[in-house]
């Protein structure tokens, strides 16, 4: 009878990655074909004249010179918020369901 055992493979340390990598840097075989990769473009929002004021007001009370800084990050803080209130909702459901 064969044992159900998963075969773990080794993590290597950072700095055995960069040992690797230092040492086939100059072999041209040791790396796959080049990829070209597009920087992503910024998207575009619309909000309401109001709410442009009222934003770049708090962008300034928070001493930041630029408004799209300031809704960048004000963005992203609010995503991961819903990210994790998603995250713990899908969890608890979960829970509650026996899964």
């Amino acid at each position: 009878m064969k044992s159900t055992k998963k075969q773990t493979k080794k993590h290597l340390t950072e700095q055995e990655i960069d040992r690797i990598v230092e040492s086939q840097a100059d072999d041209d075989s040791a790396w796959d074909k080049p990829i070209k990769v597009r920087r992503a473009k910024p998207a575009s929002l619309s909000i309401p004249a109001e709410l442009a004021a009222r934003a770049a007001f708090l962008a300034k009370l928070h001493r930041e010179n630029n408004v799209e800084d300031w809704l960048t990050k004000v963005i992203k803080e609010r995503v991961e918020i819903e990210e994790v209130a998603f995250n713990e909702a899908k969890r608890e459901m979960s829970l509650r369901n026996g899964v």
